[in-house]
């Protein structure tokens, strides 16, 4: 583990190392990224090294609506399942980006995986 990092960061590259591992069984994987603003979810196909799907409250679809929220967080999990499930990805694995499964990432999880997205 490299020094200088902050607990984060040691976590996301502990959680990311061993997705990427799971990755090479044929699964994409579900990458979140949070800000105090907005929430960014993508589906990698690391195999390919390309983003399958993305989606984000800096849509249009978005506009006038808060989306540093778990409403918002709760829409975003709907639009990347159903862009997902339209590109023919119906199992993921998810990176949680070093965040705690709590919130805005639970919520956008829990979204996902009611609009049909295998974890």
């Amino acid at each position: 583990m490299k020094k200088g990092l902050t607990p984060k960061e040691r976590r996301a590259l502990r959680n990311r190392s061993k997705l990427k591992r799971m990755a090479l069984t044929g699964r994409a994987r579900l990458s979140v990224f949070r800000s105090a603003r907005h929430i960014y979810a993508q589906v990698i196909d690391d195999a390919k090294g390309h983003t399958v799907a993305a989606a984000s409250t800096l849509e249009t679809g978005f506009d006038g609506k808060n989306g540093g929220n778990i409403d918002a967080a709760a829409e975003v999990g709907k639009l990347i399942a159903d862009r997902a499930k339209q590109a023919g990805v119906s199992q993921v694995v998810f990176d949680r980006g070093g965040h705690i499964y709590h919130g805005r990432i639970k919520a956008l999880a829990d979204s996902a995986r009611e609009s049909g997205l295998e974890f």
